[in-house]
């Protein structure tokens, strides 16, 4: 999987959080200016464009206009709008009012989107001769070629792509690597093959394929694809005096600077509107607990030939969609974000709760229709980001509140961000219940290794194994909505992970509410009981 602009700030990284930052700050400027009327803020919509990309040379394509055209784009998708297009005339706002009016509700699919006119129609999986070819005696390409459509023309090799039926092995045996094989990025990064061309040879998403877990966005060095956003609806709702309620997910440590300093994230949050705000670990724990149970019930004592985890929602539904037959293979556990929106659902039922975190997919998963999220919404790292730079906040320089870090949630659950940690936070609940049991482990990172892994799972070749996807390499530190490279934001996290009192998950005292909080057989949640929930927490976090 290409994921090669991962960790560096490109053009396109400042034009993405020049977006979310202005219209962030546009909705607080509502709040600021009650005189505002909607032409006012039509109008501060429609100057965006100039305003993030002012004067008349173009800058990164050919015309200032195509490039104004296209951040317009990105901002109603910022604004979670439906893109326009090319054909349209329309204003930037043109349906907020609509929006507004419907409290600003849920998005409409897709989530991600092709901005048509700033694709720059890639090829994709073609074989293409290069300068480097020395047109040698040997001609091993030539020869190799099952179908003659390689050639000789002023001493380089030729490929006719009419006869070419894309084997490579022309590439695989030239010695001067001189035959290339072009795909498109987009399509590479994709682990679903979701990603093929339209009419025009641009990239074109089969929504019946797609995940939504992101990669696409992030390795498209076009800036073609972009998610909706929903920074727009959470600010609305705080300017509309909602008690709002933010979590934090585990891979949170290190993003917005600093090392973790929690008290800093808790004061960033209430300056931002937010009225409080907790870790997602808790619900790691709880999750850890679920799966333990699930995995000695089902594949130890049971029947089932392997268990796979169920945080990812985008491994979730790539196994669920690809492989009916296994799915009740894939643990049925509730995920660390559904678990704590319904802790903290039981003490502030009234309450808006957004999950801010490292995922693209945890916006499709929060609107499932199947199991009640609880989440109203869903922000990225780099939204929220977008919030604070709106709002002037200096992260590092804010005063810490000197309460305590996040101190219940265990090492374990902290480390479910990174690659491996999910699965050993489940090991390690069933090893302090049974020592004696032996629990094989395998994980895969990346959408393609999940598929194999899952492929060699059915064959037979992890027999009582449990298995960990993550859809994106390296774990939720790499999703699509992070700030920081992969490494970096890994050893933050595993740092921030020692610091708490606790191992695992056995040893937090939040791990009661399952029974309060579990699922029934079929996958839907029982009601959580109030009772149970106010005498084993306290109040939640406030800013």
């Amino acid at each position: 999987m290409a994921d090669t602009m991962r960790g560096v700030y490109t053009n396109l990284t400042s034009i993405r959080r020049d977006v979310f930052r202005e219209v962030a700050k546009i909705m607080y400027s509502i709040g600021d200016h009650p005189e505002w009327t909607d032409a006012d803020v039509d109008a501060a919509f429609d100057e965006l464009p100039f305003k993030i990309l002012p004067g008349d040379v173009a800058t990164y394509r050919e015309s200032v206009f195509l490039e104004r055209a296209i951040i317009g784009e990105r901002i109603r998708l910022a604004m979670g709008l439906p893109a326009q297009g090319a054909e349209s005339r329309q204003r930037i706002s043109e349906g907020m009012a609509e929006a507004e009016g419907a409290g600003l509700a849920y998005y409409k699919p897709p989530l991600i989107n092709v901005i048509k006119f700033a694709c720059n129609a890639c090829e994709d999986d073609v074989y293409r001769v290069s300068s480097a070819c020395q047109g040698c005696l040997a001609h091993p390409c030539r020869e190799i070629c099952p179908k003659g459509a390689i050639s000789f023309k002023n001493k380089k090799a030729f490929i006719d792509h009419e006869k070419c039926i894309g084997c490579g092995r022309c590439a695989q045996v030239c010695p001067y690597h001189a035959v290339h094989h072009h795909i498109r990025p987009c399509a590479e990064a994709c682990g679903m093959k979701a990603i093929g061309s339209d009419e025009h040879g641009r990239a074109d998403i089969d929504y019946d394929k797609c995940v939504s877990c992101g990669q696409c966005l992030i390795n498209c060095p076009f800036g073609a694809i972009a998610d909706k956003s929903q920074i727009a609806m959470v600010i609305n709702s705080i300017l509309n005096g909602d008690e709002v309620i933010a979590t934090v997910a585990p891979a949170f440590v290190g993003q917005f600077g600093g090392k973790g300093n929690v008290g800093k994230l808790r004061e960033a949050f209430k300056l931002l509107g937010f009225a409080g705000v907790e870790e997602v670990a808790i619900g790691a724990d709880l999750c850890t607990v679920q799966e333990a149970d699930d995995f000695v019930e089902e594949v130890i004592e049971g029947d089932l030939p392997f268990m796979g985890t169920s945080c990812c929602p985008a491994w979730s539904v790539m196994a669920k969609k690809e492989f009916p037959k296994q799915a009740d293979c894939i643990s049925m556990a509730l995920t660390p974000m559904v678990l704590t929106a319904r802790m903290i659902r039981t003490q502030h039922p009234n309450a808006k709760i957004v999950f801010v975190g490292p995922c693209s997919a945890k916006k499709l998963e929060a609107m499932r229709k199947s199991v009640r999220s609880e989440v109203d919404f869903v922000l990225t790292f780099e939204e929220m980001a977008g919030m604070m730079d709106a709002r002037e906040i200096d992260y590092l320089k804010l005063d810490d509140d000197n309460k305590s870090d996040f101190d219940v949630a265990s090492a374990d659950a902290r480390n479910f961000a990174v690659a491996g940690g999910v699965a050993n936070a489940v090991v390690n609940v069933i090893k302090r219940k049974d020592p004696s049991i032996d629990i094989k482990v395998h994980n895969a990172e990346g959408l393609n290794e999940c598929r194999q892994m899952l492929k060699d799972a059915i064959k037979g070749k992890y027999p009582g194994y449990l298995l960990e996807g993550m859809a994106c390499p390296g774990g939720c530190v790499a999703g699509a909505g992070t700030l920081q490279p992969i490494k970096k934001s890994q050893m933050a996290v595993k740092r921030y992970a020692q610091r708490s009192p606790r191992q695992n998950a056995t040893e937090n005292a939040y791990r009661v509410l399952i029974k309060a909080l579990e699922r029934d057989e079929d996958g839907k949640e029982i009601d959580a009981v109030a009772e149970t929930t106010e005498a084993s927490t306290g109040k939640t976090s406030q800013g």
